[in-house]
């Protein structure tokens, strides 16, 4: 029952008044911590097993989580992968923590994703970082490196005034949707010639600078592409992991916060608590 509190987001304080006021039992403080630090082994054991060989679709991605430094509470980078297998199901490679996002430390990700046994993936999607896609194939010189489309529209409107926001999206709406690379350079060129591409510069020139990056996933069908444009996938997991850990205001350092997250990602994928 501790295990499962602690995997949902509740604090050892939460836990100690949650069992004192429905079991009518009093645990320490320590008794508690001792309890949660007994899956220690088993996330180590996690973070480093054997993995697939091939897996079709990858994704990268990183969430913020609060750790304690010293006297201060800083922001750090959970990065995490996560790698869809021949059935189609979802695994959650590896969690690292981190000071912050960068292409350097992925590229070290790719690496020991690698020496785990990875030997090759066919599509990896990830955001726009500098770098990032070249991190990626210095690993795995063939696989496909996707640009998040989501990622791709929200960094094109961050130049947009929210009055004309609508229109914009409207407008770059062809361009992400179109049946093939060509078309969707011509839907590019329109916005680009139109009076709101003309107002914003700095939004055409973010899908170009964006665009071989961009453009892989429109050699797919309909069906492959809802897989493989967005990083949505794992930005859902994300979702749920933020909601566990916003409860937790901050943790003591690296282990506590990648402990808990294993917790919870053990329970959204289903293991048992064995």
């Amino acid at each position: 029952m501790i295990i499962s509190l602690y995997a949902g987001g509740m604090t050892i304080r939460d836990i100690q008044h949650h069992l004192a006021a429905t079991l009518g039992t009093e645990l320490s403080h320590e008794t508690i911590s001792k309890v949660t630090e007994a899956v220690a082994d088993e996330v180590l054991a996690w973070q480093h097993r054997p993995l697939e060989a091939f897996y079709p679709v990858l994704y990268m991605d990183a969430l913020v989580v609060k750790v304690r430094d010293g006297a201060h509470v800083t922001n750090r980078s959970a990065h995490l992968a996560v790698g869809v297998d021949m059935d189609g199901i979802k695994h959650v490679l590896g969690i690292w923590v981190q000071a912050s996002e960068g292409a350097k430390f992925w590229a070290g990700v790719c690496a020991e994703l690698a020496n785990r046994g990875v030997k090759d993936v066919l599509i990896v999607c990830c955001d726009g970082l500098t770098g990032f896609p070249e991190a990626i194939e210095a690993t795995w010189k063939d696989a496909i490196v996707q640009t998040c489309t989501v990622h791709l529209i929200r960094a094109s409107m961050r130049f947009v005034s929210y009055g004309d926001r609508k229109g914009v999206a409207a407008m770059l709406k062809p361009i992400y949707t179109a049946p093939n690379e060509d078309a969707a350079l011509v839907a590019l060129a329109d916005f680009a010639e139109s009076a709101l591409g003309k107002k914003y510069p700095a939004t055409v020139a973010s899908w170009e600078n964006a665009w071989d990056r961009f453009t892989p996933f429109l050699a797919f069908g309909p069906a492959l592409r809802k897989v493989i444009y967005t990083t949505n996938s794992i930005e859902s997991l994300n979702y749920q992991l933020r909601k566990i850990i916003k409860n937790r205001g901050h943790f003591p350092n690296d282990a506590a916060a990648v402990k808990l997250l294993w917790l919870a990602i053990r329970n959204i994928e289903g293991y048992s608590a064995a």
